[in-house]
């Protein structure tokens, strides 16, 4: 019994989490099935997520895995101004721009507040790369949306 809430609880938490994240990576209508799939993976092997250091992450590759399979490349949302309000129309094809790694990571990190250590272990990459691919997706972003460069 502790364990099914055990479980209901991080499965709540995984999902507000991927719900988030996952976008960038699969696209919003692939999302909610790459989701249920990672959760479906994570009750099947709930005593091993139970003992991983970073189980979001974790299931973030899962998801990320399964939605690809299912969609390919992501499908980012039209922006309207109606709809999301203090967000700058050139953000979404900005990012949509980008390498996949570099609009995940600068997703993670700044749309879903995620440690590079948690983006590492998500992406199975070293923390370091995901600073650069960051340094790098931002740069783009800037250049993108404001028509310059930053020199640093």
């Amino acid at each position: 019994m502790t364990v099914d809430l055990e479980f209901d609880e991080f499965a709540a938490e995984a999902t507000a989490r991927l719900r988030r994240a996952l976008p960038a990576a699969v696209g919003v209508d692939a999302a909610p099935d790459a989701i249920g799939e990672a959760l479906a993976w994570a009750w099947e092997h709930r005593e091993r997520v139970a003992n991983m250091e970073n189980p979001h992450g974790y299931l973030y590759r899962i998801a990320v895995n399964s939605g690809r399979r299912r969609r390919g490349v992501p499908d980012l949302p039209p922006v309207e101004a109606s709809s999301i309000p203090d967000v700058e129309p050139a953000l979404v094809p900005a990012l949509a721009s980008l390498s996949p790694m570099q609009r995940q990571t600068v997703w993670l990190v700044h749309a879903c507040d995620w440690t590079y250590a948690e983006v590492a272990t998500a992406l199975d990459i070293s923390a370091s790369a995901v600073g650069t691919h960051i340094t790098r997706g931002m740069t783009r972003l800037r250049t993108a949306i404001l028509g310059v460069a930053e020199h640093g």
